[in-house]
């Protein structure tokens, strides 16, 4: 049996993809499935716009695109839910030279990888996004980009575990793994010992705090809290995504418009605060002043699981049977299929995993400098 330590995005990926393959998997969530970072982001698929830490890693985010318009049609036809997966492009506008300039180098060297890339004038970015203030200097686009409802990714993603049977404990409380010298013998819950040949750490800002972890294994996962907001907007207000000095849009079929996202260093504190509801209002209301109207009706905060080099923890530990699928960062949403099968192919032995991405990368580092 494989244990799944966590229940977001990350850990029901790979649970599905295991029971694809006929694997026995029960999750084990301190919390409630699906919250946490899976429930708080905005669910942008950004490799582009969002510029990755390294070639390897920008590589592994454009394989999880790729893979999406798939995965989100499977989880669909197996569990009867649609996390609306809208692939139209990201629109980010520049409003001063030094923006202009960044991206339209931006958009030529992605027209020369052959990414479908644009610079929009300023006379067609206000037809595209008439929302869009006087300031805008224009905007690059990147076709291929897009977002998906997380909030909906997670109830598909949990409705077709079950329907795979995987068992999923939620509300769990304190969940630790039990290990001895060699290798990890399983988790042990509320109930009582859950033994397993393997054990996935997936619990995202918490992995780094996992009960029962052996130092030499544990990852220096950390929170960053993201602090964001809803406003209600008529439809077509905002028609695409759109990344603004210091925010971005996310509008939805439902008719909310997201407003996101801070990036704070501050501990286990998901509270909203004033100072961060006004920052991103601020940027918000700058670049569009016609939401200035527009209620808020929802406001909330998720903390996201980061590592000290921006790379997310994906592989094997020094310690048999134990796994870390985590500080995957602002990329959780994005890299949850690839992710979910790197893991599935590790704990299969068909991969040997991705060298930067090691859970033990820390580890050999202050070796190496010890010796």
């Amino acid at each position: 049996m494989i244990a799944i330590v966590g229940a977001g995005l990350i850990g029901l990926g790979i649970a599905y993809e295991l029971a694809k393959r006929g694997a026995n998997v029960r999750v084990i969530d301190a919390y409630e499935p699906g919250r946490a970072a899976s429930w708080a982001g905005a669910g942008m698929l950004a490799p582009y716009t969002e510029t990755p830490e390294s070639a390897e890693f920008e590589a592994f985010c454009i394989e999880s695109l790729t893979r999406y318009p798939g995965f989100v049609e499977e989880l669909h036809v197996r569990g009867g839910v649609d996390a609306r997966l809208k692939l139209d492009g990201i629109v980010e506008a520049a409003y001063d030279e030094a923006g202009e300039r960044r991206l339209r180098e931006r958009v030529v060297a992605l027209s020369a990888r052959g990414i479908a890339a644009r610079w929009i004038s300023r006379d067609a970015a206000h037809a595209e996004e008439p929302a869009l203030s006087a300031g805008v200097r224009g905007a690059a686009s990147c076709e291929h980009e897009g977002h998906v409802d997380n909030r909906r990714l997670g109830r598909a993603l949990h409705a077709a575990c079950e329907a795979l049977g995987v068992r999923i404990d939620a509300n769990a409380g304190t969940v630790a793994i039990e290990a001895d010298a060699r290798r990890v013998l399983g988790v042990r819950g509320p109930d009582g010992f859950i033994p397993a040949d393997a054990v996935v750490n997936a619990a995202g800002a918490w992995a780094g705090e996992l009960a029962g972890v052996p130092a030499h294994v544990r990852v220096p996962v950390v929170p960053v809290k993201g602090q964001m907001l809803a406003l209600a907007m008529p439809r077509g207000l905002v028609r695409r995504v759109l990344w603004v000095p210091g925010a971005y849009l996310v509008p939805r079929e439902d008719g909310r418009l997201l407003v996101g996202a801070t990036v704070e260093r501050g501990g286990f504190d998901a509270r909203v605060t004033a100072r961060g509801m006004g920052s991103l209002l601020s940027a918000a209301l700058a670049a569009l002043p016609a939401l200035g109207d527009l209620a808020v009706v929802e406001t909330w905060a998720g903390l996201r699981p980061g590592s000290p080099d921006g790379l997310p923890y994906i592989g094997t530990a020094a310690l048999g049977g134990y796994y870390v699928a985590s500080g995957h960062y602002r990329n959780g949403i994005l890299l949850t299929p690839a992710t979910a099968v790197l893991v599935a192919d590790l704990l299969e032995g068909r991969s040997a995993g991705i060298a930067a991405f090691s859970p033990q990368r820390d580890h050999e580092a202050s070796a190496a400098v010890a010796k």
